[in-house]
């Protein structure tokens, strides 16, 4: 699937008022959470990682992400295509430490 063809199909989903960036903005904060608790309890407490809890956690921070892309009118894939070139940029290599380290922005 196109990230584009997401974001309209998760915009189906979407339940509108004048608060929607802000509903979406605290959505992401909170299934984040959900998905950082999976790996504390993975990484500290000794828990199996529930790979398809995990995806779904994952899912629903895509999903909030697409609905802020789309609120402020950013086709989905454009974030993602920046992105991925920022990277490009930072790292040309692949990930150092070094460029890490002294890395200009």
């Amino acid at each position: 699937m196109e990230f584009n063809e997401y974001q309209k199909l998760a915009n189906r989903t979407l339940y509108g008022n004048e608060q929607v960036l802000t509903n979406c903005a605290l959505g992401v904060a909170s299934e984040a959470g959900e998905l950082v608790d999976l790996v504390k309890k993975y990484t500290f407490h000794g828990h199996d990682l529930d790979k398809k809890e995990l995806t779904k956690e994952l899912g629903d921070v895509l999903w909030y992400l697409s609905q802020i892309a789309e609120w402020a009118d950013i086709p989905f894939e454009e974030a993602a295509v920046q992105n991925i070139e920022k990277l490009r940029q930072r790292y040309p290599d692949g990930f150092s430490e070094e460029r890490s380290r002294h890395r200009v922005e």
